[in-house]
């Protein structure tokens, strides 16, 4: 295969995924109503109990609103994942999936492809979610929405491979709402999205670690950071590392002949 076979392959699939995004516009709306929701009740709600408190490593003041948007940022891209793979599960009921993993092009180029494709549209759910935030007072720096850039594909790619992996290990539709609802919740509460890692460590040890080895975490406080053109390069380095597990494995379960052997010896 050579290189304009590649370029042709990955346009299809982008293009593909951006045609089903947008003749799907309820998704796009879903996503954002979910968060803005979200912003609305929890930052009304724990107000009361967080007030205006210092938040490391910014050494300011800042609102309940304004700690918990990364959190909501990171949902979004989570959320887009899953339906990303969901949409991969329709796609294998209904023989196309089967149809794309044969062809000549390497199965880790078109998984690839499908996740980059995704993760360009939960960046643009993102920026329409920041937009609509904003009168919520929610106004980082000018120069954060575009130090915001690499953080949200490192951990859109890492999202939307977790989803993938998921996808992969799924046989029926019907099963994988289920299991998003058991994986998105648990990882969203038992992260930092809500609530500082330090103030989480004052009620809880158990608890603490949980958080702090939770994949998603490592997204919020990625986005977190970036949003204030900061690096926290230990975050960086488990979004990087769970990207690889994720669609290493992602690439296995996909694979067509491993699937046609276990089918045989059972």
């Amino acid at each position: 295969m050579n290189l304009p076979s590649y370029i042709i392959c990955f346009k299809g699939i982008v293009l593909r995924e951006a045609l089903r995004f947008v003749h799907q516009r309820e998704r796009f709306f879903s996503a954002l109503v979910r968060p803005l929701v979200w912003l609305g009740i929890f930052a009304a709600g724990f107000r009361s109990v967080l007030g205006v408190s210092i938040i490391p490593p910014y050494e300011t003041y800042i609102t309940y609103e304004v700690y918990i948007a990364p959190g909501l940022i990171a949902m979004i891209q989570l959320f887009n994942g899953m339906q990303s793979s969901l949409s991969m599960v329709y796609d294998r009921e209904m023989g196309s999936m089967k149809t794309m993993l044969v062809s000549p092009i390497p199965r880790w180029f078109l998984l690839t492809s499908k996740l980059l494709a995704g993760v360009f549209v939960s960046i643009l759910q993102v920026y329409a979610f920041l937009f609509i935030a904003s009168f919520w007072d929610i106004k980082p720096p000018i120069f954060g929405y575009l130090s915001l850039l690499p953080a949200l594909i490192v951990s859109g790619l890492m999202l939307g491979a977790l989803g993938m992996f998921l996808s992969s290990a799924i046989k029926q539709l019907e099963n994988f709402a289920g299991v998003m609802n058991f994986v998105i919740f648990p990882m969203f509460f038992a992260s930092s999205a809500l609530y500082p890692l330090w103030k989480i460590e004052e009620t809880s040890e158990w608890l603490y670690v949980v958080c702090k080895f939770n994949p998603f975490t490592y997204a919020v406080e990625t986005i977190r950071f970036s949003l204030y053109a900061q690096v926290n390069l230990e975050n960086t380095v488990g979004i990087i590392t769970c990207t690889i597990i994720f669609l290493t494995f992602s690439i296995i379960g996909y694979d067509p002949a491993r699937r046609f052997i276990q089918k045989k010896g059972r």
